[in-house]
């Protein structure tokens, strides 16, 4: 109960800094306390697509109010919509952001003051009002689905449809599969509430034609699809961005409109997903036409919703294991990053403050009544106010690492966010009515289940296509099957353990005491090699055993209780530990980002922004407690001669401006001047870290030990930030450190996941993991029992899980030269995931293949 009344005070306080600073804006900017309306921001390129001048925080969150018992704050937002909002803007806007946020925002706001209205008490004015706009918004979106597939266009003006480059719609030829086939729950609850059935009947067709165009050996579907051919553009497969929410509708579908055919492809689906993509707790991309071929190492935030829809289709375990593991890396970093490896280290590190995780968690709870969930629950709810909590709202996450912060808050968090964690703690005398009566669209939106009574009028003959008959088969596991749930009260508690002891825990241990002169291991992680007969039967004896991966890695994963006695078991410890020493080694070196935290008030540690390193003068990774002072702006702000305003600089952090002299002059006149500690702000106007890599200032070519303050830069977006602070309060003091600090918790976990884990010897079964890369020359799924041999190579080329101080990952995160002035010298980082064979073109094409599968990412769903 007290997260209820939490969240209830998080929303209200939330609602009132909308009002006072957003509306009628599409979204809040937490961190400068304004609306951002498009076309008066700096363009986000795609992710701006979501919004349409249509007040789109207002619209999806209406559903959220009643659900919240904030019914009085509901009428008065219906009635704002009414009013003030206006659908035939000349804008062009995403079809999928549009059809998920607005329209079904519109459609659930109409299913609540229907309901409301039934009940006699509230809405009684209400004359289907919300209804209407639905219908006028679906209207607009047809002519995104004048193709001769059926599959719309990604995008559409809202005042003149698709009509070419004139109104910058129509040249589109790709769309994703997400984006095509996640119409068909507002579509088809728009056609039954309206009794117009064109809007359903386009949103079937283009569900057929995904179908059709599957893989058909696989039953799996790709990416990226052309609209006009049906060739697939993308081929790699799996269950997060850009197909994620097609195969939760095909589910979702048949639980609205009670069609087998929806639960029939699902079924279909579903058997591929766990028979290629599912690796549990892993769930891994594949290729469609080799689904045995993985095709990356990285997994992305969006996936997680996977186990939610899991415990719908009824398949438990699975979803235990996936949730626990994406558990552990939600502890591990605070958030879910928005991409993670397979050894869950950080990909690409932001976190636009996304709901999948605690969709799942929701649903889990609701399907066992386990209280672990709650316990996740309330860790969500902690990192929440702990580093996202800013004092205007919530700001996305722009690097988890550092706890920076991003000017952005989604309309998501309030239409799904605060929903799952309102329902997951709430009581049933809290809740203003059945949710069991609803299903929750993609954007958390509610659709009565009695639409499913509403018969389909359809205006043409049904499409029919070859369809696998109908049997039994087809619909067992489904909504939820509970016989074989938790027969044993151990069940999940045995399932987690494996995972949770796979990730590293959030605060380091102590590294184990070592006595001296305890012996080596019999095997030397330095000699070990993959295909050597007694080397594996070293590791089997010391309790390591050697997992295969679909990629061909190797993973090496030792049990103590496994070990033929105590002392292998100890010189397993020992191995494993070497194992991951010897990776740190090879691992090259690279400056991570850095973090400015704002700590004065009113931001009070809430504002974090990101900041690049200097290869010289104080190592803020050496220093637990980072640099803390209050800022002032040199004179001359260059910082390129002396400073003539000492007496405000001495004691202080200097603000300066980039360029006219290299980044070491600048600190070693400041460090005369007396300052503590320097931040350089970009002069190229509208620069961001949103969308430029880390800067790293390089020093002048000469011996650089003269220089011992620690010199930070920000980019002109995020320094007219710490400008802006600076001009309204005055007095703003600053933390400088390697990562944000926790503003409410103690010392305990200040440096989090920044020390290694090492192994504790102990008689219970503890598994420690280590990857290698084995390079076979062809593609080879062995069993456990069958070890298929590596190439010869020594030492092995490890990747431990438990590492994390090391760890600078993703090089889209930190790559990606550009032309620099003279003066202002940059040294591109270099790349720690491949080895030092190879060349800087190829490096550049990693980095560039890997930068272009974010941004698809982005383009796909926000």
């Amino acid at each position: 109960m007290p997260s209820v009344l939490c969240l209830l005070m998080l929303f209200g306080a939330l609602c009132d800094h909308g009002q006072d600073h957003a509306y009628p804006a599409d979204e809040l900017m937490p961190l400068t306390c304004r609306g951002r309306v498009r076309g008066l921001e700096p363009s986000r390129g795609d992710i701006d697509d979501a919004l349409g001048k249509f007040s789109l925080t207002l619209i999806d969150t209406l559903d959220t109010l009643v659900l919240l018992n904030k019914t009085t704050e509901f009428e008065a937002a219906v009635r704002r919509v009414l009013s003030d909002v206006r659908l035939d803007n000349d804008i062009v806007v995403s079809v999928f952001e549009t059809n998920i946020r607005v329209l079904g925002g519109l459609l659930g706001g109409h299913s609540m003051a229907v309901m409301l209205k039934e009940g006699g008490q509230h809405m009684q004015w209400y004359q289907e009002e919300l209804l209407h706009m639905a219908k006028d918004l679906g209207l607009r979106l047809l002519p995104a689905f004048n193709t001769s597939s059926g599959l719309p266009y990604p995008r559409v003006n809202l005042k003149y449809g698709v009509r070419g480059p004139e109104t910058r719609t129509g040249t589109e030829t790709d769309t994703c599969t997400a984006c095509a086939g996640t119409i068909i729950l507002e579509f088809a609850a728009l056609s039954r509430f309206t009794g117009d059935p064109v809007f359903e009947e386009h949103a079937r067709r283009a569900l057929d034609f995904l179908w059709e165009k599957r893989q058909r050996n696989s039953n799996l579907v790709g990416t990226t699809i052309n609209i006009h051919s049906g060739e697939w553009v993308r081929r790699d497969s799996g269950v997060g961005a850009g197909i994620d929410s097609y195969y939760e509708y095909l589910l979702k579908a048949y639980i609205l409109l009670g069609d087998d055919l929806f639960l029939q492809r699902f079924n279909i689906h579903y058997a591929s997903i766990m028979k290629y993509i599912s690796q549990p707790p892993l769930l891994l991309d594949v290729h469609i036409h080799k689904p045995l071929l993985p095709a990356r190492t990285w997994m992305d935030s969006l996936l997680a919703f996977f186990p939610g829809l899991q415990v719908l289709k009824g398949d438990i375990r699975p979803a235990i294991e996936t949730h626990e593991m994406l558990y552990q890396v939600t502890k591990k970093h605070n958030f879910l990053p928005e991409a993670f490896t397979t050894d869950f280290r950080v990909h690409w590190a932001q976190h636009p403050l996304r709901p999948e995780f605690a969709e799942s968690t929701y649903f889990l709870y609701k399907a066992t009544g386990d209280p672990y969930y709650l316990e996740a629950g309330r860790t969500i709810l902690d990192n929440l106010n702990r580093f996202a909590r800013v004092p205007c709202g919530f700001a996305a996450m722009k690097d988890v690492r550092t706890g920076s912060h991003e000017d952005r808050m989604d309309s998501f968090f309030l239409a799904e966010m605060f929903k799952y964690l309102f329902l997951l703690f709430a009581e049933a005398e809290d809740l203003p009515f059945d949710v069991e009566d609803y299903v929750f669209t993609t954007e958390a939106h509610l659709l009565p289940l009695s639409l499913s009574a509403v018969p389909h009028l359809s205006s043409v003959s049904p499409n029919k296509t070859s369809e696998v008959e109908l049997d039994d088969s087809n619909f067992d596991w489904t909504c939820p099957n509970t016989r074989l749930l938790f027969p044993d009260p151990a069940f999940p508690r045995n399932l987690r353990e494996p995972i949770r002891s796979a990730v590293d825990k959030s605060c380091p241990r102590l590294a184990p005491y070592r006595e001296p002169g305890m012996g080596r291991p019999p095997l030397r992680a330095q000699d070990f090699m993959a295909n050597n007969p007694e080397h594996l039967e070293l590791l089997r004896r010391m309790g390591v055993s050697l997992i295969h991966l679909k990629d061909g890695r190797v993973q090496l994963v030792q049990h103590a209780t496994q070990a033929v006695s105590a002392v292998a078991a100890e010189d397993g410890v020992r191995f494993m530990q070497e194992m991951m020493e010897l990776s740190s080694q090879q691992q090259k070196e690279q400056l991570p980002p850095r973090a400015i935290q704002i700590v004065s008030h009113p931001f009070f540690g809430r504002v974090v922004l990101t900041a690049g390193p200097a290869q010289f003068g104080t190592d803020l990774s050496k220093s637990s407690t980072g640099v803390r002072g209050f800022v002032t702006v040199a004179e001359p702000y260059s910082g390129c001669s002396e400073i003539t305003n000492t007496e405000y600089v001495q004691g202080h952090i200097a603000l300066l401006q980039r360029g006219q002299c290299m980044f070491a002059e600048k600190a070693r006149h400041i460090q005369k001047a007396g300052a503590i500690g320097g931040i350089v702000i970009d002069d190229n106007e509208g620069s961001s870290s949103d969308t430029a890599p880390l800067f790293q200032m390089a020093g002048d070519g000469r011996n650089t030990d003269d220089i011992t303050l620690p010199l930070l830069f920000l980019f002109h977006k995020e320094g007219n930030i710490l400008l802006e602070a600076l001009k309204e309060y005055r007095e703003v003091e600053v933390l400088l450190s390697d990562k944000a600090r926790d503003r409410e918790a103690g010392e305990d976990c200040l440096t989090e996941a920044t020390t290694p884990t090492s192994f504790e010897p102990t008689t219970q079964s503890q598994m420690s993991t280590v990857e290698l890369d084995e390079s076979a020359s062809e593609e080879v799924t062995p069993s456990q029992e069958e070890v298929s041999p590596a190439k010869d190579t020594s030492p092995a080329e490890v990747t431990p899980l438990q590492d994390e101080a090391s760890s600078t990952e993703a090089e889209a995160d930190l790559a990606g030269p550009k032309e620099e002035r003279e003066t202002d010298r940059r040294e591109e980082p270099e790349d720690d995931t491949d080895s030092s064979s190879q060349s800087v073109d190829e490096l550049l094409a990693d980095w560039r293949e890997d930068l272009e599968a974010f941004q698809q990412m982005e383009k796909d769903e926000l």
